[in-house]
């Protein structure tokens, strides 16, 4: 009976916690609001408010004030409007004036004037405008003489541009309101039978409105704005003359949300933007305009200390893997340090190199993109396991039968030393300068944004203990906790899914009749736009960023060097291209059930938050105490496992490619022990770029690491291609192809003239085309190619000798180099 007993106990527990796990708490906004009192206006009415440039200005019909940020009072100015306008449009930035017409002047404003720029005539006489913009172009709706629906567009930094007609909406009903967000226009559309007001969207270019659904009450003329990247903050009214709740719209999910904390008064004259809110003004019936503030509140998300448990426990693994292979080898050869000995199982070579291309940017950004959009980027996942076929094939056991560590020495064998030394050093600075920095920094601002981590000490943790376990373990440790931290993030990964599909009242099913009816799982677009992610732009990027490149990445290739032979590296290709779709299937599942998640508790989302923030604050927000020490562990592994493949990869460079030519009397240990110190300073390095980064605007300095990618790398790219798949070029050719290649290319960066994405494909088709014209006009190569290209000679289907010297043969390799 007590078995029988404590069996049922046990189970009743299990469901109570299953129970607690599937109930987060929906019921209690994440981001409640605070109510700021503001100064008194000494004025009888008015006619609206805004904030330009950081203080809040009020026009009244017979003057203007301004209040600055913690004043204590308003101060008149001058104004040179000729008459009062209708209204004022603000986005907490800037502010026009619009008047009864629909003519409109941009407001100026400094410490005693308040100047109105008028903006040149629209061609027709507009009624109930409404006015938003953009980053570059400024919109008006509103009702023509005819009464029928009219939207004009200008640009916005040219004020003697002229209006053009833009497509309006086609239903009934009177513009309330016009916002920006997510690149699109919303527009409040007054019901005409007095219902709830209707949501209509339209993303320029694009040929009509569509429904954006019903607005859960009437929302005042003029009123409401955008909050973070994918939020419109409105003032509601469940009837006309009630107080308005505050409210969010989420523009991916469509689903509204009440902030509890404050109401905007029926009786209020105008609403404004606010810092991370919504002010408003009403009359107080004593000669005086009453101006109040709601302000959303934003609190970091504080790890419970058995999170930190978890996180504590994953670093110390981390590090015994790296002391026990310390402790373990030997440190007699450099085989050891930089390629384990090429003793490492195909298999576990495959999942480390799974792990090193799925950085920490992935895990958070991946997740994002599938949660805004859908699953069409994974498209590019699915194809390039075609490429990475072609690959496992071609060219991994053609390097990996030269016995490498470096891959830059297929270059000096191929070609000439000095096109491998530039290589190598190209590849050094764009590691380091780079993608080392932005690895470590991107996943620090997400974490430090939710849960308080600071980004000096999250990318201290990253990188300090990343240093330790790669200097002590070399590459055999980089593979085996590379192993172990794809088991640590997918298994997070596939809880996060399991938890979100949990809490929805209708389960599995709900999740899958929700991301069918939205199309949420769509993948491939066979359209020739190349504006959008279609089928045949992952086949040309995949062609020049999977295939051709794969031979000049040294933190790819060199797990593949690890491997016992050709056959063992051309499998661990095959593994790697095996994970790579469920691996992928499992990242973009996490958007879908966040937006079916959130669809449902729109109430969890914080709406000051970027789209990239919104898989860590469902981690820090809704997951249960570990398991969120859990997942966070797992971004760290997520980065770490591409950050020690870098510092041990770019240590293996600098080691091989420079100490070992430069230093002619070096033994075995002395690389090795080289290679650990330049570990330590490499990762050192990587660690002060990325928090250098953090002083800078991260989305430019992104982009300029792609950018940087693009200009100097595919030059190289291209000399690989050259020398595996001809005969005739030569290092004449190839070096003139390079350098015509970082010309050309840095020719058309500077003209702007094509995405930066394509920078790496085009640097990489000239580099191939001029450098084969241009190695015709010199002697064809007189040295052996066997083994060298993809082509065998007659006489021999191997290598006859070692072609390539062994990293820390001493002296004497160092003069045959």
């Amino acid at each position: 009976m007590a078995p029988s007993r404590a069996r049922r106990l046990c189970a009743l527990a299990l469901w109570a916690l299953l129970l607690a796990l599937a109930a987060p708490l929906q019921a209690e906004p994440l981001t409640p609001l605070r109510s700021v009192a503001l100064p008194a206006l000494p004025a009888d009415t008015l006619i609206g408010a805004a904030q330009l440039d950081g203080a809040t200005i009020a026009i009244a019909a017979d003057g203007a004030w301004r209040l600055d940020p913690g004043a204590s009072q308003w101060r008149a100015l001058r104004s040179d409007a000729a008459t009062a306008p209708r209204s004022i449009a603000g986005d907490g930035s800037r502010a026009f004036a619009l008047s009864a017409d629909g003519a409109v002047a941009r407001l100026q404003a400094d410490a005693q004037r308040l100047q109105a720029l008028a903006l040149p005539a629209l061609p027709e006489a507009v009624r109930n405008a409404t006015a938003a913009w953009t980053a570059d172009t400024f919109y008006l709706a509103g009702l023509g003489a005819d009464g029928a629906p009219r939207l004009y567009q200008r640009p916005l930094a040219d004020d003697r541009a002229a209006w053009t007609a833009a497509p309006a909406w086609t239903e009934a009903g009177a513009p309330r309101s016009l916002l920006s967000q997510t690149k699109s226009l919303f527009l409040v559309l007054a019901d005409p039978a007095g219902g709830g007001d209707r949501l209509l969207r339209w993303t320029p270019g694009q040929p009509a409105w569509r429904d954006a659904g019903r607005v859960p009450g009437q929302v005042p003329a003029g009123a409401g704005r955008a909050t973070g990247q994918a939020h419109l903050l409105m003032p509601v009214q469940p009837t006309a003359h009630a107080p308005a709740r505050l409210m969010t719209y989420q523009t991916i999910t469509a689903a509204w949300a009440e902030l509890p904390g404050a109401q905007v008064p029926a009786d209020a004259l105008a609403t404004a933007a606010w810092p991370d809110g919504l002010a408003w003004a009403r009359a107080d019936g004593a000669g005086r305009v009453q101006f109040a503030a709601a302000q959303i509140q934003s609190s970091k998300l504080r790890l419970h200390w058995l999170d930190w448990v978890v996180i504590v426990v994953y670093l110390a693994g981390m590090i015994g893997i790296g002391l026990y292979f310390y402790l373990r080898e030997k440190r007699g050869n450099t085989d050891s340090f930089f390629v384990g000995g090429r003793s490492i199982p195909f298999w576990a070579a495959g999942i480390s190199l799974y792990a090193a291309n799925t950085s920490s940017i992935s895990f958070i950004a991946i997740p994002a993109k599938a949660f805004e959009t859908n699953w069409q980027y994974m498209a590019n996942n699915i194809i390039a396991v075609f490429g990475l076929v072609f690959v496992a094939i071609w060219v991994v056991p053609l390097l990996r039968r030269l016995d490498l560590m470096s891959v830059f020495s297929y270059l000096e064998t191929r070609f000439h030393p000095a096109i491998r030394m530039l290589a190598s050093a190209l590849c050094v600075f764009v590691q380091i300068g780079s993608r080392m920095s932005v690895i470590l920094f991107l996943p620090a601002l997400a974490i430090a944004t939710i849960t308080g981590i600071s980004v000096f000490w999250s990318v201290l943790l990253m990188g300090g203990f990343t240093i330790v376990y790669t200097a002590m373990g070399g590459m055999k440790a980089v593979i085996w906790t590379d192993f172990v931290q794809v088991i640590v993030k997918m298994g997070g990964a596939i809880f996060a899914i399991g938890f979100m599909i949990w809490g929805l009242r209708g389960g599995f099913g709900q999740f899958w009749s929700t991301a069918m009816a939205e199309g949420k799982m769509h993948t491939f677009d066979f359209s020739f736009d190349l504006t959008k992610a279609t089928v045949w732009g992952f086949v040309f990027l995949v062609l020049f960023e999977v295939v051709l490149t794969f031979p000049k990445d040294q933190v790819l290739m060199q797990r593949t060097l690890s491997t016992k032979s050709d056959k063992e590296a051309g499998r661990s290709i095959w593994a790697f291209a095996a994970i790579m779709i469920p691996g992928g299937i499992v990242f973009y599942t996490i958007g879908t059930a966040m937006f079916v998640y959130y669809r449902e508790h729109p109430e969890r989302m914080n709406p000051l938050l970027p789209i990239d923030a919104t898989f860590p604050m469902f981690i820090a927000a809704e997951l249960p105490v570990g398991v969120t020490g859990l997942i966070i562990a797992g971004i760290f592994a997520a980065a770490m496992a591409t950050l020690s493949g870098i510092m041990n990869s770019v240590a293996t460079l600098i080691s091989v490619d420079f100490y070992e030519k430069l230093h002619k009397g070096h033994t075995p240990q002395q690389s090795v022990r080289f290679a650990e110190w330049m570990t330590v300073v490499v990762g050192l390095i990587g660690i002060g770029a990325a928090l250098l980064l953090s002083k800078f605007d991260i989305h430019s300095l992104f982009d300029v690491s792609i950018e940087l990618a693009g200009l100097l790398g595919g030059g190289f790219a291209g000399a690989y291609t050259l020398g595996m798949f001809t005969r005739r070029a030569n290092w004449q050719g190839v070096a003139i192809g390079i350098g015509a290649s970082i010309v050309l290319t840095l020719g058309i960066w500077t003209l702007r003239a094509v995405h930066p994405y394509y920078y790496l494909a085009i640097s990489i088709a000239l580099c191939i085309a001029i450098g084969y014209v241009a190695s015709l006009f010199f002697p064809a190569p007189t040295q052996s190619l066997d083994g060298l290209t993809i082509y065998r000679d007659r006489r021999s289907s191997a290598p006859s000798g070692p072609l390539l010297p062994q990293a820390g043969e001493g002296a004497a390799s160092s003069d045959r180099l």
